[in-house]
């Protein structure tokens, strides 16, 4: 072969680099696993080789046709002598080692024995051959729809694997690409084993009566990248929690119990009616074991939270300050006023405003509330009429306090059907909306049966209920440890706040603000035109701004959610880092208190995250110096006391970690002039600052 088509690359490289789509992947070998492919359905495994545990992989060749590929397992010292054999055998046509793609071991990848050349359009006919038999390779057929494109077939004569082929036909100026082909195990969306998950049909389905198609919330795939963590905790605020529930078991799975009604750390139901917060608990955060259901983010923590069933400013400010002082990451509400018009007092907007901004060590705790089920705004107004006896008439303003302030995420919702949920309230305020069940408007006090109900709704409402945990045995809403027909905007929030839960376990790093704009830009825009059962009013659709007043911005979409929480941590991690120097040199006066000042000049805007400070001094006898920072803002932090001694020469770098008063600075904004302060305090010896560095994350 001419020298020209044999250009030459690293050797070490060309068996462990695979070409894909344009990209090099990096491979290391499997050490106890090859692979080989048969001649023909005759063809056996060399005896020697069947005694080992070996599998079938399923492959077919470019006409369907399948290819008798195993996978056998040996040790690992074994390895190498066993694929010898291999290849001595008459009856096997192709070995190969087995390979993990690097930086993602748990993907194995098998080499068959095909490959797939693209040439230049106007390489000929004779140099594209004279490639073919160089590499001893047997033509299968063009590649359909692109030209000068073929797929090959390793031959016995060959005397390369195709990763080491593709490498070196990816620098032969004919090429355009060389790849190999390769098996890979398809991506099974996760199963769980729960017994009773196939019924939740709120979290992934495939259909069936009274199932619209994706009317679920696709969490099967977020789960694929994360079912949670434990060290992000989603509190539940609602009634009492039945914690003996094997769906709460597992170590770790509860964190902070509080009952704020008994006063105590046993926030358990006191009878059969308080079953509400069981059954919003299971919808978030059912443990995966095997048994009855599984939550939205199962593998998070619960911190499980007894109210005491008022909504004054002192039980608000506790249930908000103690979800704050316990670092809850996402607080879960299913509940609201039990009044037309409720604005939140200041001391309650303050006590959310704080949960929300401040928690979670500044991010914020993302705050889920239920937008009610009156089928009226959460804050607006409107003509009422057809109440029993006038009991509500004219021009009626609504206001759900809680669920209208700005710092919260307001959940809405829809049916199984994607269609609005009959009762469920609406507005401007609805950030998304989640499934539940479908039914007739509910007034708080429809309960009590003492004063008379809202305008009939007569028309069919379909749509299927929620299954989730129940208080244990006969105490609940049903017999047994679950109930199959939860539902209203109760339902909706704790799946949410679950899909925040997955969020956050993927990137810590967000912002509660953050969460909510993602829980909004990854919405699905379900459509429901029909006008409503009871008001006759047709809200569903989506503005310029892609809101509607019945969704907000759409169904949660739990596997879009998380992907996009996933993609912000490398755009976080390269936007946030910011540094700069100064590495010219300044004399450090002998015994003058008023020392140098070297300065470094920040242009950026941001607040302080995280800070590092590196110091280079030449010094006679360092113990003689005190070195500070001081910020824009005047702040002076003290790095260095005059400790360091007989040493000469300093080259260190101070950090929150080593110097805790730099807390101090979190939060601070970095732009403007900072200064690095030296000062020799003592007599005869002398050096010079070499320069420093400043680095923040914001």
């Amino acid at each position: 072969m001419d020298t020209e088509l044999t250009p030459q690359m690293s050797e070490a490289h060309l068996g462990l680099i695979l070409q894909r789509g344009g990209e090099e992947l990096g491979l290391k070998k499997v050490k106890a696993l090859f692979t080989v492919c048969l001649t023909s359905p005759q063809a056996h495994l060399p005896s020697a080789i069947m005694t080992l545990a070996h599998k079938e992989i399923p492959c077919h060749d470019g006409e369907g046709k399948a290819l008798l590929f195993e996978e056998i397992t040996v040790d690992p010292e074994d390895l190498e002598e066993a694929m010898q054999q291999a290849r001595e055998s008459d009856d096997i046509a192709f070995v190969s080692h087995v390979y993990q793609v690097k930086d993602n071991p748990e993907t194995i990848v098998y080499l068959t024995n095909q490959i797939t050349i693209q040439f230049y359009p106007d390489v000929p006919q004779e140099t594209i051959e004279k490639i073919r038999a160089f590499f001893n390779l047997d033509l299968i057929k063009p590649l359909i729809g692109l030209e000068n494109a073929f797929i090959y077939q390793l031959t016995k004569e060959t005397t390369e694997n195709p990763l080491k082929i593709t490498n070196r036909l990816m620098t032969y100026p004919q090429v355009i690409t060389a790849e190999a082909n390769l098996i890979i195990g398809r991506e099974s969306f996760s199963y769980p084993q729960e017994t009773l998950y196939p019924q939740q049909w709120y979290l992934h389905h495939q259909g069936g009566k009274d199932l619209a198609i994706a009317s679920h919330i696709k969490v099967e795939s977020a789960w694929n990248l994360t079912k949670g963590n434990r060290a992000v905790i989603i509190a539940i605020a609602d009634d009492g929690i039945d914690l003996n529930h094997p769906d709460f078991q597992g170590k770790g799975k509860i964190v902070y119990p509080k009952d704020f009604a008994d006063h105590d750390f046993l926030p358990l139901p006191h009878n059969h009616q308080e079953s509400h917060g069981t059954a919003c608990a299971g919808i978030a955060i059912a443990e995966e074991n095997g048994q009855g259901i599984i939550g939205v983010a199962p593998h998070c923590a619960l911190m499980p939270l007894r109210t005491n069933g008022f909504l004054d400013d002192q039980s608000i400010e506790d249930l908000f300050n103690y979800a704050l002082e316990k670092d809850a990451s996402v607080l879960s509400c299913s509940w609201g006023v039990s009044a037309v018009r409720f604005p939140l007092s200041l001391r309650q907007t303050v006590a959310l405003h704080r949960l929300a901004t401040e928690g979670r060590q500044g991010k914020g705790c993302v705050v889920v509330f239920a937008a009610g089920n009156a089928n009226r705004p959460v804050n607006g107004t409107i003509y009422e009429r057809g109440w029993e006896n006038n009991l509500l008439k004219g021009r009626i303003q609504w206001l759900n306090g809680f669920a209208a302030h700005p710092d919260v995420i307001t959940v809405s919702a829809c049916t199984s059907l994607n269609k609005k949920a009959a009762y469920s309230n609406w507005g401007e305020e609805i950030s998304v909306c989640a499934p539940s069940n479908n039914g007739k408007p509910m007034m708080w006090f429809e309960k009590t049966g003492l004063i008379p109900t809202a305008p009939e709704v007569t028309a069919s409402l379909r749509g299927l209920g929620v299954l989730t945990t129940d208080q244990l045995e006969n105490l609940g809403y049903d017999q047994g440890n679950f109930t199959h027909d939860f539902g209203g905007t109760s339902s909706a929030c704790p799946m949410v706040a679950g899909v925040a839960g997955l969020m956050l376990s993927i990137n810590p790093h967000l912002t509660a603000k953050e969460v909510k704009e993602i829980l909004e830009e990854t919405a699905d825009k379900i459509i429901d035109l029909d006008p409503d059962p009871q008001l006759g009013m047709s809200m569903g659709a989506y503005n310029h701004n892609g809101h509607s007043l019945w969704f907000g911005f759409g169904k949660v979409n739990a596997e879009k959610a998380v992907k996009w929480a996933k993609a912000r941590i490398k755009k976080e991690l390269i936007s946030q880092v910011i540094s700069q120097e100064n590495y010219t040199e300044m004399k450090i006066p002998d015994d003058e208190a008023i020392g140098i000042l070297s300065p470094i000049l920040i242009e950026e805007n941001g607040t302080i995250k995280d800070i590092e400070i590196r110091v280079n001094i030449d010094h006679e006898f360092l113990g003689d110096l005190e070195i500070s920072l001081r910020s824009p803002q005047d702040n002076i932090v003290l790095l260095q006391n005059r400790t360091l001694g007989t040493k000469t020469v300093l080259n260190k770098e101070y950090n929150l970690a080593n110097t805790s008063a730099l807390q101090q600075l979190l939060k601070q904004p970095i732009k403007g002039n900072w200064f690095l302060w030296v000062v020799d305090y003592a007599k005869e010896d002398t050096g010079i600052l070499k320069g420093w560095q400043l680095k923040f994350k914001i």
